[in-house]
């Protein structure tokens, strides 16, 4: 069974997202609440499922690290990067929800096909850089970015320095012919040499 916490900017989709994790199967809903930080240390969802009618920091700077679906119209990239798992738009179908929320319990990234150009869109093409082949370690970095991880934490887990990590990702950077993270992850997915 999967634990979810609800948290909505408004009654109607607060309500709307009970109902639908309530007659679901293999969800449970463990609260609904609009204080997210409180409810996430106390509770400990598997997923929370966060819905905004309007910009996505008024809820997200509550966030600390569970496994988070966001429900808007209204995101920028960056929040991937920031720790969200799955980004639908406000009139997901019930289906498209459920499936998302099982989805990212399971670990994986889920990205509404009506946000992927939008995702994609300031990423260069492929076919108009030619790339140099990454290193195993500089792979290995790589999917560290994806999974949102910042270069203190990649340091510790490789047990290298901090200064070696901003080497790593600048070399990566420089192969992929990108500028920032954002890009280096959506490139490395492109080509392959990462799976979200």
């Amino acid at each position: 069974m999967i634990q979810v916490l609800v948290a909505a900017t408004s009654a109607i989709l607060q309500a709307g997202l009970e109902a639908l994790i309530q007659t679901s199967p293999h969800l449970q809903l463990v609260s609904s609440t609009r204080d997210l930080t409180q409810a996430i240390n106390i509770l400990k969802p598997d997923v929370v499922l966060v819905a905004q009618d309007g910009q996505e920091d008024e809820m997200l700077d509550a966030w600390n690290g569970s496994s988070l679906i966001l429900l808007s119209d209204h995101w920028a990239p960056e929040v991937l990067r920031a720790g969200v798992k799955a980004i639908l738009p406000l009139d997901s179908s019930a289906s498209e929800i459920v499936a998302a929320v099982e989805a990212v319990a399971a670990g994986l990234i889920v990205l509404h096909s009506d946000f992927s150009e939008r995702f994609f869109q300031n990423v260069p093409s492929t076919r108009s850089i030619p790339t140099q082949t990454l290193t195993p370690r500089e792979v290995e970095v790589l999917r560290m970015l994806a999974e949102g991880t910042g270069n203190k934490t990649i340091a510790s887990r490789l047990g290298i320095s901090e200064h070696t990590v901003k080497f790593h990702i600048g070399s990566i950077f420089s192969k992929l012919g990108v500028s920032n993270r954002t890009e280096a992850v959506t490139l490395g997915v492109r080509q392959g040499l990462i799976l979200l």
